[in-house]
């Protein structure tokens, strides 16, 4: 049975990092579903924030393969009930007259999203939470028709 599983690393902050991790992954033929990686408070150290699906003993053996490269410091495997999960996206939403606006503006305020541009004819909201959020504003809002869409994938932390 596949499941999705987030995998979180610190790694050397330096050029090739990246690109040898998800090197790994693509010759063991996975997906990697999102990652994100940004610099923590250590100088010199990021922390790549991975999600892929798979089963229980193939991701076993992907966490252990991830960490045999010489520039991860750390990996640990996060449940997504005992984590603290968020995703940012930005939607570009077709709002063509007075009564779209309105009604599109309800369900940011639902969502506790945000305009962040106004356009002619369209609006660009942002709206931050779990993918499962991100994905049922998507849902609602399509019907107006989305122009684009930019989500930066899964950020995680341990709770507590």
């Amino acid at each position: 049975m596949s499941e999705s599983y987030i995998i979180s690393t610190i790694v050397e902050n330096k050029p090739g990092v990246l690109f040898r991790a998800s090197n790994m992954f693509r010759r063991r033929g996975f997906n990697i579903e999102s990652i994100t990686v940004g610099p923590i408070e250590q100088p010199g150290l990021s922390k790549m924030t991975i999600v892929v699906n798979g089963d229980e003993d193939t991701v076993e053996q992907l966490v252990k393969q991830l960490a045999k490269l010489i520039d991860v410091i750390k990996i640990v495997r996060l449940e997504p009930k005992c984590s603290v999960v968020r995703e940012l996206a930005l939607i570009k939403v077709n709002a063509p007259d007075q009564r779209a606006r309105a009604d599109l503006m309800n369900f940011v305020q639902i969502f506790r999203g945000k305009v962040v541009d106004v356009g002619d004819g369209t609006l660009t909201i942002e709206v931050t939470g779990d993918p499962d959020k991100i994905d049922a504003f998507i849902k609602i809002v399509s019907t107006f028709g989305i122009k684009d869409i930019s989500r930066t994938g899964v950020t995680a932390i341990p709770r507590g």
